[in-house]
Formats: structure tokens, C-alpha cells, sequence
């Protein structure tokens, strides 16, 4: 178990003197290899111990990848879920061949009666990620927590402000800072191949939710699906599997849609490339087509004048949650197949094609662990990745106040951010509506 550097060396020191005593005293005294971490072996001291809370899908891949490391050991599962909790141990126990993985239903309990964890994956749907992550981090524990990690802008500073309070490792489910299309992308801009920097395009998918309910179905044991604790923070309404089968995304109690969903991801890699990770864009504006009709397209500004876009269409068929970068000498597009174009032939001599999908999660995984093991903080550590849900936030927040058909006689209206205070600027009613959307109400006893 991994809390820090000093505590693994000082458990190799207390092993070693205590194999030195029972020698002097000429007792016999057997260590198995692995103890001392022969023939390859991970020595428990230098094994981080992990739990899961809501492993399912997305969440089992990543956590696969966990186990495969070597110096990792999986003990505990958290789910509202009987099948899930099952599934998750019969995964951990066939890994060990063992029986030892516990399960939880009850995320508080599961957090205070593993002491002896250093770690855990969050992997639950999203309205549960900043409560999981903030109660993970007053327990001390470090955390990998999949996107988006808030449904508001209050949120993302929760887990930024918890996450530095109480000193622990966080990485974002962001894995494309830790793959290579994507690093040499953002390097080409930082080295100056496309001169100025003007703009940033992040591929987002419709930003619309829906506020309907699902038709109620008959609720089931509370064992098998504790549907009150799947709902948590969010407002009541009746159960329906669909809603825990994954169907919850494109509802907005649940839900932050489709600029949320791919912009952790891509407006993500445009705060990077324009070296904002410290702040957000000033301004947010909706779009209009030639009818009138509001668009998915959402665009920007930073204080230092690069425009950001936030566009589902248009990209060349790179991948999915594709990123393009342009300057006043050229641009370059990249997406997750690895593939990578540029506007020149110049710029493609500074190319290599990257075999390595953009959803995987392999490098990012085990910078995290590296990081646990170092205190140094990783890629898209709290802070990077609170600024980059930030930017996500405003752009819905400025599609959601703007009317679906603009007659043309007016512009659409122009939302101006504070990064340093985290509110929007002006007065109005536009401008009040969107300072109320940076929160939301939260159900007791689920509050941060």
C-alpha cells in the first residue's frame, strides 16, 4: 500500500531490519520471493491498493487496465448495484485467486472501512462524481475520477478546492493529454509550427437536454438497485431502468449534455494547446443558421484573443473527438483514430502516425500511478480539468439563454465570464439566468 514515497521506504527499512534481527538470533525465518519482491514481483509494500465505486462499461475497461499493472491490487467495490458489485469481485477475486474483495453498497461506509486504501477508480454516472470525489479526498484517498466530473460550475471548484485541501493525487478520466496524436498536436502549436495561435475547434456533440421523465416502472429491492442512492443529489422522480442502464445521459437532472460530454475531452485539449489551463474564455455565443434556427455551435473568446469553437460537424474524419488548431501559418487537425493533417508540407514533416486510440486509457492510467507513488501532480489533475468543465459549463449556459429561432434583427446575445470570480458579467435577465445556472439545488442528505 502506497500513501506516499517515504512510507514505502520506511516499510523496506522495517522489513529489512527485522529479517536481520531473527538472523542474528539464528531463528529460522522464511520470506517468500514475492515479499521481497523477487523474480519480478510487486512487494506489498510498493502496491497501491485500490477500490472501485460504480464500475460498469467504460468503467470495467478502465479498470482492467488498472489490474494489469503490476503494482496495483483492487480490494474493494462500491456499487447501488447487486450485479455490478458481484461482477466487479468475481473480476478482482479470478485476478488474485482469491476471495478477498469486499463490496459496498453505501459509499460512506465503503470509504471509512477501507483504511488501507490508497486509491480509487469513480466511474459512476455523472451527477455522483463531485460528491464521490470530495468524500473520496476528506478520506485520503487519491483519485481517478471518469468525465465529466460536475454538472455545474460550483461543482468543479468543489473538487478542485477539496482535492488541494486535503493534498491528494487526482487525475480526470481526460486520457488524451497521455496520447501521443494529441501531445504532438498541442506541440506544434507550443513550438510555433503554425505561427500565432487564432483559433481553437473542439468537437462537441447538441447541447440540448430534456427536463421529461421517463414512465414509472415498479421499483426494485433496495439490494439489488438502492434507487434513492442512485439518485442522490438530483432531484426525485420515479424509477426506470432505462435511466440506470445508461439512459440517463441527454436528461438534464442527470446530465450536462453533449458540450459537457465531449468538451472534457476536446475543449479540454484546447485550453492546453492554448496554454489556458489556468483560466477560461471571457466571452460565450450561440449560432445561428441562415433560417434562423439556433445550431449545436457554440463559440468564444479568451482574454488573449484566440477564438475558441465548439462544433459537432465539419471535421475530416479523424475520429472521434477531434481538435483542430489554427494560426496566422497554418493549422492542424487531429482526432482519436492517431491520425494527424496539416495545411502544409512542412508541417507534415514534423508528422508520425500515433498507433494508439484516443479512449485508451493505458498512459494516462498509469501516469496517475506514478503520481500516487511521487505526489507530483498529473496531466489532467484537478485544476486543469476544472477550468476545462468551467469552459464547457459557460458555453451550455450561453446555448441554453439564447431563444432557438433569432429572427435576424438582433444579435445573439454575448455572455461575458469572469475566470477570477467564476460569475458572468452585466446585468439583465439574460445575465442573471446564467448566474443561477453556474449551481444547482442539491437533494438532502446528498449535498457538497
Amino acid at each position: 500500500m502506497v500513501q506516499n514515497a517515504g512510507v514505502s521506504a520506511g516499510r523496506r527499512r522495517f522489513l529489512t531490519q527485522s529479517l536481520l534481527g531473527a538472523a542474528a538470533a539464528a531463528v529460522p525465518f522464511y520470506v517468500p520471493g514475492k515479499i521481497l519482491g523477487k523474480d519480478g514481483a510487486v512487494p506489498p509494500s510498493e502496491q497501491i491498493i485500490l477500490g472501485g465505486l460504480g464500475i460498469r462499461s467504460r468503467g470495467e475497461g478502465v479498470m482492467r487496465v488498472f489490474i494489469s499493472n503490476p503494482d496495483v491490487r483492487l480490494v474493494s467495490i462500491c456499487d447501488i448495484r447487486k450485479d455490478r458489485r458481484e461482477a466487479v469481485k468475481k473480476l478482482a477475486d479470478d485476478t488474485y485467486g482469491g476471495n478477498d474483495c469486499t463490496m459496498y453498497s453505501n459509499m460512506f461506509e465503503f470509504y471509512a472501512e477501507n483504511p488501507q486504501m490508497d486509491a480509487v477508480l469513480i466511474a459512476t454516472g455523472d451527477r455522483w462524481h463531485t460528491m464521490a470525489s470530495i468524500v473520496a479526498a476528506k478520506h485520503g484517498k487519491d483519485i481517478y475520477c471518469e468525465k465529466p466530473l460536475s454538472l455545474t460550475i460550483q461543482e468543479s471548484r468543489a473538487v478542485a478546492t477539496a482535492v488541494n485541501r486535503y493534498g491528494r493525487v487526482f487525475q480526470a478520466g481526460t486520457q488524451r493529454r497521455n496520447i501521443g496524436n494529441f501531445q504532438l498536436a498541442a506541440k506544434l502549436v507550443h513550438d510555433g509550427k503554425l505561427g500565432k495561435l487564432t483559433e481553437v475547434h473542439a468537437n462537441t456533440l447538441d447541447p440540448g437536454t430534456t427536463h421529461d421523465w421517463l414512465p414509472a416502472q415498479p421499483e426494485p429491492a433496495k439490494d439489488d438497485i438502492d434507487w434513492e442512492a442512485w439518485l442522490g443529489s438530483c432531484p426525485w422522480r420515479p424509477f426506470n431502468m432505462t435511466y440506470v442502464n445508461g439512459g440517463w445521459r441527454g436528461h438534464y437532472d442527470f446530465h450536462g449534455g453533449g458540450i459537457l460530454e465531449w468538451g472534457t475531452h476536446t475543449v479540454d485539449l484546447c485550453q492546453w494547446a492554448n496554454q489556458s489551463d489556468d483560466t477560461v474564455p471571457v466571452e460565450y455565443w450561440t449560432t445561428y443558421s441562415d433560417k434562423g434556427e439556433k445550431t449545436a455551435r457554440v463559440e468564444g473568446r479568451y482574454a488573449n484573443g484566440v477564438k475558441i469553437v465548439m462544433r459537432k460537424d465539419g471535421w475530416l474524419g479523424l475520429g472521434t473527438c477531434s481538435a483542430r488548431y489554427v494560426g496566422e501559418e497554418g493549422w492542424v487537425e487531429t482526432g482519436d483514430t492517431g491520425r494527424i493533417d496539416v495545411s502544409s508540407d512542412a508541417l507534415r514533416k514534423e508528422l508520425k502516425f500515433i498507433g494508439m486510440a484516443g479512449t485508451d486509457p493505458k498512459n494516462h492510467v498509469r501516469e496517475f500511478l506514478d503520481c500516487v507513488k511521487s505526489r507530483r501532480k498529473p496531466a489532467s489533475n484537478a485544476d486543469v480539468a476544472a477550468y476545462a468543465h468551467i469552459a464547457s459549463h459557460c458555453a451550455k449556459i450561453a446555448w441554453d439563454i439564447n431563444p432557438a429561432v433569432n429572427n435576424g434583427d438582433e444579435k445573439p446575445f454575448t455572455l461575458k465570464f469572469d475566470p477570477v470570480k467564476e460569475e458572468f458579467l452585466g446585468t439583465g435577465p439574460e445575465v442573471e439566468t446564467a448566474n443561477r445556472l453556474r449551481t444547482r439545488a442539491m437533494r438532502t442528505p446528498w449535498q457538497c
